[in-house]
């Protein structure tokens, strides 16, 4: 694994990480809100994705080894997020990578296609994403985000264990689990706060991809509904949809053999 760093344009350092085969296609992993790169340890430690593609991550603004600022107002504009993949991308030196977005991360690719359009990118496989606001998709393990944003310590911990909990219908190893809830806690309450606090996204510019799409989606997902994946895959012209039976929001630690063997399928079809 290889680690380096790269700035954004409003002067953040941006933590990015990389594996896999250096000649081979091009993957940028960005993790969902509270967590880090870490999360995809299943993916960058799979031997044959290793062997056939460049596995690519970073962390974002606020979260794992990046920059943790609290002025709020660092996370407030879109352009911002937008700025940070092309960052990474221009840092690691990506021609036209795969996206692949869990959850939050499906807004930050938002943010990405709203500034930039598709031409840089190759595809996109969103993982229980949230493509929009629309509160009628939100599940009940949303409600833990307002104690993750309280500055009580004591409260803070425990609705940050109950969210990271949340994210797994099928839950994981103990050793799994505890590294989830400490990369959790490494983002600050405010941080948390400021990232909840952005704009409200409708979704209106999914109908503009023009690059293949992969939807991932776990039927048992307590924070973002199967109704959202299945309204996203119908606003996509170019998109397939992957429902797993039984998991939960993280499907790629949950089952990484059946989510590692579709992303090399997607990615080399």
């Amino acid at each position: 694994m290889m680690y380096r760093s790269t700035t954004s344009p409003d002067g953040l350092r941006l933590q990015t990480y990389e594996t896999g085969n250096p000649l081979g296609r091009e993957v940028l992993f960005i993790h969902g809100f509270s967590q880090c790169s870490l999360c995809w340890r299943a993916q960058f430690e799979d031997p044959q994705l290793a062997a056939a593609f460049r596995l690519t991550a970073f962390d974002i603004r606020g979260h794992g080894a990046s920059d943790h600022p609290d002025d709020p107002s660092r996370y407030r504009d879109d352009g911002l997020f937008a700025n940070d993949i092309v960052a990474v991308m221009t840092e690691l030196n990506l021609q036209r990578p795969i996206l692949v977005g869990w959850s939050y991360a499906g807004r930050l690719i938002s943010d990405y296609i709203t500034v930039f359009g598709t031409s840089r990118i190759a595809g996109i496989n969103y993982v229980c994403a949230r493509t929009n606001n629309d509160p009628r998709f939100y599940g009940p393990g949303v409600e833990f985000l307002t104690g993750m944003t309280a500055p009580e310590v004591h409260t803070n911990i425990a609705a940050t264990r109950a969210f990271v909990r949340a994210c797994f219908a099928k839950q994981p190893s103990v050793d799994v689990l505890e590294e989830a809830i400490a990369y959790n806690m490494l983002v600050r309450a405010n941080v948390r706060k400021a990232h909840l606090s952005r704009t409200a996204d409708d979704g209106a510019i999914l109908s503009q991809i023009k690059v293949p799409v992969l939807i991932t989606q776990g039927s048992e997902d307590l924070l973002v509904l199967e109704g959202l994946a299945r309204l996203t895959a119908s606003q996509i012209p170019q998109a397939t949809l992957s429902l797993y039976k039984g998991i939960g929001h993280s499907p790629f630690i949950e089952d990484p053999v059946r989510f590692n063997r579709e992303l090399a399928a997607f990615i080399q079809g």
